[in-house]
């Protein structure tokens, strides 16, 4: 079995590579800069070594024993992020000749060789040059924007449509492109494992469709339901672009300006040779932005805010922590009593029961739902003292249940966004922690005022919720 070495298996495109990997049974060694990010995330069999790309002693020691390594080292911060790049490229190409390293796999940007390239563009075009040089046989796949996610580029559109229903629109919007999957990305990774010795060199890879990043926008807002307006603008330079997309997306002006730099130029596959030599047939740009909702849905729910809060912190701000285009506002509060007890008052919510405070205002909302076309709290509950998955709790429905743990209902009230209310039970010194989570997936910038407007009586009500089910597990009374 051949061993293989993965960088930047805590980013983007190498975290979901490592999960692809190890889901395949490779000899696994992942090379990152921390460690302990890797910690109960990477599989059991998967070894974890830290160092640096730049650093020739611990690059050589990641390198031991090796046969394919994956390089997928890459900068965007600061104004040297080309030289560091080209340094880290030189000491890991060296490293690996010397260490008899049969293959290097790397993931670049399409773009023309011979056109004016961005300063982005063009690093990355030459960090595979580099590793050329090197004399290892190298894979270098060159992609445009990859949709899913978490991909700078595509969190950039999204992050666009979903705040500004009126876009102005300077001239990069109307530069082609040519998308592709993560998954696909993904795919092409794996399979360049297996192609025959020879056959290496430089592929471009993309999906089908040929487009523009206006076209993305739009399909974007069609499968979320939003309508949105282009204006073109010619007018706006790279620098004032990156500016504007520091004040409506979640990217650094300084990063926002690198990659509208690297918009200007055309990324489409000019070289079809990869799809003879690959066993991967990318999808086309309207399944891959539906897939990336799907599964960004998927990655959110199973998100366990208990492990997220200590490990990350979610900071205390007005509106709750912003993940993505969601609201996240999270508590918790410790009871002496065990798991099943604590989650006994969680299971019995809603309903005749009430929601354990501000019972009026929770009629109060279900009589504005019914105004406005909505169900109201008029269904009640199925069952008064359990819950299952698919049961409507008056303008809830139970998206997950597990006994004693976890509870998930889904808002089917009128609201300009999704909503979610979650709530978890995990054992705690002398009891248990009961955490609830406000979840809101605003909608265009209806949602965004709705969210903002109500935040102040939301944080009021849930509170109260939280400290109502902690009176009711301890047998003290319920909140009023």
């Amino acid at each position: 079995m051949q061993r293989i070495l993965l960088t930047g298996a805590t980013g983007y495109v190498g975290g979901r590579l490592r999960a692809e990997l190890e889901r395949r049974g490779v000899a696994l060694r992942c090379y990152v800069r921390r460690p302990e990010a890797l910690a109960g995330l990477a599989a059991p069999g998967t070894e974890v070594v830290g160092g640096d790309a730049a650093d020739p002693a611990a690059t050589s020691r990641a390198l031991s024993g090796i046969d394919t390594a994956y390089y997928l080292v890459h900068s965007m911060g600061g104004e040297d992020f080309a030289d560091r790049d080209r340094e880290a490229a030189r000491v890991f190409g060296t490293a690996a000749r010397e260490a008899g390293v049969r293959r290097l796999i790397y993931l670049g940007g399409l773009g023309e060789p011979q056109s004016d390239l961005s300063a982005h563009l063009a690093s990355r075009q030459e960090t595979g040059d580099i590793l050329r040089a090197s004399g290892v046989s190298v894979v270098e796949l060159r992609a445009a924007i990859i949709i899913g996610s978490g991909s700078l580029s595509f969190e950039m559109v999204r992050a666009l449509v979903e705040r500004l229903p009126v876009m102005i629109c300077p001239r990069w919007v109307a530069v082609p492109t040519q998308p592709i999957a993560i998954e696909d990305v993904v795919a092409y990774l794996v399979a360049a494992l297996d192609l025959p010795p020879g056959e290496e060199g430089v592929y471009e890879i993309g999906g089908p469709d040929r487009v523009t990043y206006g076209d993305l926008m739009k399909e974007y807002a069609r499968q979320r339901g939003l309508r949105r307006l282009l204006i073109p603008v010619p007018l706006l330079t790279p620098r004032l672009s990156s500016l504007w997309l520091g004040l409506v997306t979640p990217l650094y002006a300084r990063v926002g300006r690198k990659l509208v730099d690297s918009l200007r130029n055309p990324t489409v596959v000019r070289d079809p040779s990869a799809v003879a030599r690959f066993p991967v047939r990318p999808r086309g740009v309207r399944e891959a932005i539906a897939r990336a909702l799907v599964n960004e849905d998927q990655e959110f729910a199973e998100t366990r805010w208990s492990d997220a809060v200590s490990s990350s912190g979610l900071r205390e701000r007005f509106g709750g922590e912003l993940r993505g285009t969601r609201f996240v506002d999270t508590r918790a509060v410790r009871i002496p009593v065990p798991p099943q007890r604590a989650f006994d008052p969680i299971q019995r919510i809603g309903g005749a029961r009430g929601w354990y405070y501000g019972n009026f205002l929770w009629r109060l909302r279900g009589r504005l739902d019914l105004l406005v076309g909505g169900i109201g709290l008029r269904r009640g509950r199925r069952h008064s003292d359990r819950v299952l998955a698919g049961d409507p709790i008056d303008f809830w429905r139970v998206e997950a249940v597990e006994p004693d743990r976890l509870l998930r209902l889904r808002a089917e009230m009128k609201v300009p966004g999704r909503a979610w209310l979650q709530f978890e039970v995990a054992p705690a010194p002398g009891g248990s922690e009961v955490r609830q989570t406000a979840i809101f997936d605003a909608s265009g910038l209806a949602g965004l005022l709705y969210w903002y407007a109500l935040y102040p009586l939301h944080r009021l009500v849930f509170a109260g919720m939280l400290r109502g089910i902690a009176a009711a597990a301890t047998g003290d009374s319920m909140g009023k």
